[in-house]
């Protein structure tokens, strides 16, 4: 029987929560995981917390799950989690693993009045799923840490006026290196990617040719992201990088292409073929197949003429 998630509301609730000293700070905190305790008569915990989370963690003979394959790593794994959102963690009682890493908790209230309590809502990774972990070389591991490190003696000492931006200044940069850690990770995971982008192109492919587009419509970016099993943002992510276009933008050039076809190998009136690409009204496919390809659907079959 799964349980229902428990509320976190404040920093001190998670040390609480997870059997933990009470913290130094009430709206920030630095967490060494291997101080963590598991319980042993729960095998699994579910929790939502209303703080930002940010954590690196190594577990020994583990297999982590990364899109849709599987890889073993040695390497730190990073998450990153918002406020409102659901976290799960299956514990095995009688695993030997380890884990060491730390967790970054900062409660929203920390950032009031400063830069980044908007700007923090611009990192998309704060949105991906747990399975889109980034993966760091030690080089990069050893550079947050020091960054960590830096944020943690600041709010050991003593608080002045200047306490705040400090720690601020020393977040958003994690938050810079972290974002540059993505963009590599798209492109050096070239072999998953390229496999995901061939997916997307036989899902896609398998969408516009199934007479379900009729009573379906057009497939939304949830739609597509969630059966390739990664996040909205993610997936556009990854496509602006190796393609330099949008996951709607995929969808539309199906579309499109598919338009096309019908438009040069059939007598279907262009509002049949609108219908059987999915649209309600006629204008809205025409007005987008112009926008894509400056021709009326109209002007591109004359063309063909």
């Amino acid at each position: 029987m799964v349980k229902q998630p428990v509320r976190i509301k404040t920093i001190t609730e998670f040390h609480q929560f997870r059997a933990l000293p009470k913290p130094e700070h009430p709206l920030i905190s630095i967490i060494d995981y291997s101080t963590i305790r598991h319980y042993s008569e729960s095998t699994e915990l579910s929790w939502i917390q209303d703080f930002y989370s940010i954590s690196i963690k190594r577990t020994s003979n583990a297999r982590i799950q990364y899109g849709q394959q599987e890889y073993d790593f040695d390497e730190g794994v990073m998450f990153f989690m918002a406020p409102g959102q659901v976290f799960s963690i299956t514990i095995n009682p009688n695993s030997n693993k380890e884990h060491t890493g730390w967790i970054l908790l900062i409660h929203p209230d920390f950032l009031w009045g400063t830069s980044l309590a908007k700007t923090i809502k611009q990192y998309e990774y704060f949105d991906y799923s747990v399975n889109e972990a980034l993966f760091l070389s030690e080089k990069e591991e050893n550079t947050l840490q020091q960054i960590i490190l830096n944020i943690q003696q600041e709010y050991h000492s003593n608080i002045d006026p200047f306490s705040q931006n400090i720690i601020i200044s020393q977040i958003e940069t994690l938050l810079h290196y972290a974002e540059r850690y993505y963009q590599r990770q798209f492109i050096t995971r070239k072999i998953s990617n390229h496999k995901i982008l061939d997916t997307l192109e036989d899902l896609l492919e398998d969408y516009f040719s199934n007479e379900g587009l009729l009573t379906k419509g057009l497939p939304s970016v949830q739609y597509v992201a969630a059966r390739l099993n990664l996040s909205p943002s993610y997936l556009t992510g990854l496509l602006k990088v190796l393609t330099g276009q949008s996951t709607q933008q995929h969808i539309h050039e199906k579309l499109i292409e598919k338009a096309k076809e019908k438009l040069s190998t059939t007598p279907l009136s262009v509002s049949e073929i609108a219908y059987e690409l999915g649209f309600e009204h006629p204008q809205s496919f025409s007005k987008l197949f112009k926008n894509k390809t400056n021709l009326s659907p109209l002007e591109f079959r004359q063309s063909f003429s």
